[in-house]
This record gives C-alpha cells, sequence and structure tokens, in this order.
C-alpha cells in the first residue's frame, strides 16, 4: 500500500507541475526602479517633440 501511495504522490506532483507550466502567467515581468524611471523619461521626450513638430 505505501509503495502504491508514493508512487501516486509522486504522479500527482508531476502532473501538477506539468499544468502549472502550460498555465498562463498572472505576474507580469518585474521591471527595475531605474528602468521605468527611463522609461518615463523617454515617453516625456516622445511628448515633448510630437507636440513641437
Amino acid at each position: 500500500m505505501n509503495r502504491r501511495k508514493k508512487i501516486n504522490q509522486l504522479l500527482k506532483a508531476n502532473a501538477k507541475k506539468a499544468s502549472a507550466k502550460l498555465a498562463p502567467k498572472s505576474k507580469t515581468k518585474y521591471i527595475s526602479k531605474a528602468d521605468r524611471l527611463k522609461l518615463a523619461a523617454e515617453a516625456s521626450q516622445d511628448s515633448i517633440i510630437s507636440a513641437e513638430s
């Protein structure tokens, strides 16, 4: 009985890992504070350029 339980436990764990890999990711990719500041600076420069032309 213990052997069967252990095998079932391993199979369930592997199935759970496989389904987790296929599931869509809910978390967004982390963007560092420095990168966020760079993106904000680029966006402000783009808006200034588009306003001038």
